[in-house]
C-alpha cells in the first residue's frame, strides 16, 4: 500500500498524535508500552514489512504526539488508537500491543470487537491482580542488573536522586533497560537502541495509569470480558522476561480463542532476542 508516511492524526478532542505508515500487506497497528513512553517498534514494522502495512503511533502526550495535560485514562487512550485507525481508513485491523500497550490493545479489541480482525499480545502482564505478579518483577529487575554490580550500583544511585539532567535521565532509563533482555553483554547496546530517539517520559501519564490499572485488574467484570470476547488472540512471552510469566495465565485461561507462543530464549522485547520466531507467530494472524 505505502512505503512509507508519517502524519499528524486529530483526536476527536484536538490533541494532535504522531502516527506513522510502512510495509505492503494487511492492515496491523502496533500499541507501544510504557505508559508514558514512546513507539519504538521500528525493528518490528522492518521484520514485518513485507507481510503488513505497520501503522505505528505515539500515545497522547507522549514522544512526538503533542504535549498535553491528558486526560490519562484506558478509555480516552482507546478513542485515540481509533482515531488512529480512522484516519488510516481501515475497516478491521490486526492489532498488536506490547508491555503496557497489551493491556491498551485488549482493552481496544474489548470495546471495538468488529474492527480487530486478531490481537497479538506481546509480553504483557495477564488481567489478575496487580500484585500477584509486580513483587517478583522487581526483586527480577534487581537480580537481572546484579548479574552486573556497576550497572546495579550507577541505577541505585541515579534512581535515588532527584532533579537529574536529561542525559542523566537517559542513562538510567538506558540502565534499567538492560534488565530486559537476556544477553548481559549485549543488553546495554539494544537499550541504547530504545532510546534512539529520546524523549523525555511522561511521568504523569505512568502515574495515572498505574493507578487505574491497580483498580481494573482482577475484577469480575475484565474476566467476563474477556471470556465473552469472540475474537482471535495471539499471547507471545519471552520466557526469560522478568515479569513472571505465570501472570499471562490470567488472560489465557479467559480468552475462548487463544493460541500462546512461548519463546525460550527471549526476554521483554521478543523481536529483539529471537526476530524469526516472533515473526513466525506474527504472520499466523497475517
Amino acid at each position: 500500500m505505502t512505503d512509507g508516511e508519517t502524519v499528524t492524526v486529530a483526536a476527536d478532542d484536538g490533541v494532535r498524535l504522531w502516527a506513522s505508515r510502512t510495509g505492503r500487506g494487511v492492515p496491523l497497528v502496533l500499541c507501544h508500552g510504557g505508559p508514558g513512553l514512546w513507539d519504538m517498534f521500528g525493528d518490528v514494522a522492518a521484520l514485518l514489512a513485507d507481510r503488513a502495512v505497520v501503522h505505528r503511533w505515539d500515545q497522547r502526550g507522549c514522544g512526538r504526539s503533542q504535549p498535553c495535560a491528558g486526560p490519562w485514562t484506558t478509555e480516552r487512550f482507546v478513542a485515540d488508537l481509533d482515531a488512529v485507525r480512522e484516519h488510516f481508513g481501515l475497516e478491521r485491523t490486526v492489532l498488536l500491543g506490547h508491555s503496557w500497550g497489551a493491556w491498551l490493545a485488549l482493552a481496544y479489541t474489548l470495546a471495538h470487537p468488529e474492527r480487530v480482525a486478531a490481537l497479538v499480545y506481546v509480553a504483557g502482564t495477564g488481567i489478575g491482580p496487580v500484585g500477584d505478579w509486580h513483587g517478583a518483577y522487581k526483586e527480577n529487575l534487581l537480580a537481572r542488573l546484579g548479574e552486573h554490580p556497576g550497572r546495579l550500583a550507577r541505577w541505585r544511585e541515579l534512581e535515588g536522586r532527584t532533579g537529574l539532567s536529561a542525559r542523566e535521565e537517559r542513562e538510567r532509563a538506558v540502565l534499567r533497560w538492560t534488565a530486559e533482555f537476556v544477553d548481559g553483554e549485549r543488553a546495554p547496546e539494544h537499550a541504547r537502541h530504545m532510546a534512539d530517539p529520546w524523549f523525555p517520559a511522561n511521568r504523569a501519564c505512568n502515574a495515572a495509569f498505574g493507578a487505574e490499572t491497580r483498580r481494573v485488574a482482577g475484577t469480575p467484570e475484565l474476566y467476563a470480558a474477556c471470556r465473552a470476547l469472540d475474537v482471535p488472540v495471539v499471547v507471545v512471552d519471552g520466557a526469560r522476561d522478568i515479569r513472571p510469566r505465570p501472570a499471562v495465565d490470567s488472560l489465557v485461561e479467559a480468552l475462548p480463542r487463544v493460541r500462546r507462543v512461548v519463546l525460550p530464549d527471549a526476554g521483554h522485547h521478543p523481536w529483539v532476542e529471537d526476530p524469526q520466531g516472533f515473526a513466525e507467530a506474527v504472520r499466523t494472524v497475517l
